[in-house]
């Protein structure tokens, strides 16, 4: 489990990493993730502790939609079976904020990993695929029902308490100077990697990324040092 103060504990057998569920860059790390996993016959031995932090509280304005749209056919084409596309909805349906979203997923963590791994990524694909409005309660619950994994009741039930809420808003403040951005991966063996493999810099003119390199294979290594630990 994660200690309470600056430092990030890791245990054995699990990956803590810190994401917000609206940022495409994530989606696509975690994507790779699970298919590493998989490829390595690793589901059952390594977990994904998700830690969800609010960007819009970090850089303090709302989503911006020029920006995420802008990013997407960069992001996208890294990964084209995950659909992502710009906002194909109404621009008044644009969600300004992921903090339901993100808390949802805390929310199903108390039910399990595979619970908050599970909505974690179908509200990605909701917003980055299917243009669902992820901002309102009820689009994120309709997300939940979706998920064989996940109890959709508990999770409207912790929404409207706010029983996730506290614990993933205190658990980034403090842990907010070790965590670079989204994403972000601890290790076991006391390693981090922020955005693995993936080495970008901002165009000239407006200031959007151009990926340099993208090494996916860093993702096994990731997943077979995670199970190391365990059985270590």
């Amino acid at each position: 489990m994660s200690s309470d103060g600056p430092g990030i504990t890791v245990a054995p057998g699990t990956v803590v990493v810190w994401t917000d569920v609206v940022c495409a860059w994530s989606t696509v790390a975690l994507h790779r993730f699970y298919e590493a996993r998989g490829r390595l016959g690793l589901d059952d031995a390594v977990r994904v502790d998700h830690r969800l932090f609010l960007l819009e509280d970090v850089n303090r304005f709302a989503i911006p939609q020029r920006m995420v749209d802008a990013e997407i056919p960069v992001v996208g084409q890294l990964e084209p079976s995950l659909g992502l596309s710009p906002w194909q909805g109404e621009p008044s349906a644009w969600p300004v904020t992921g903090l339901p979203a993100d808390e949802a997923v805390h929310a199903a963590k108390l039910q399990s990993p595979a619970a908050a791994e599970q909505l974690d990524m179908a509200l990605r694909l909701a917003f980055f695929r299917d243009s669902r409005c992820i901002s309102m309660l009820h689009e994120v619950v309709d997300v939940a029902r979706g998920g064989d994994l996940v109890d959709a009741d508990a999770i409207a039930a912790a929404l409207d308490d706010g029983r996730a809420r506290g614990p993933m808003m205190a658990g980034y403040r403090a842990h907010r100077e070790a965590v670079q951005g989204s994403p972000h991966f601890f290790l076991a063996d006391g390693s981090d990697v922020h955005n693995p493999g993936i080495e970008m810099h901002p165009d000239e003119d407006g200031g959007y990324p151009v990926v340099d390199s993208d090494d996916r294979s860093v993702y096994e290594d990731l997943v077979r040092r995670a199970a190391g630990a365990a059985q270590g």
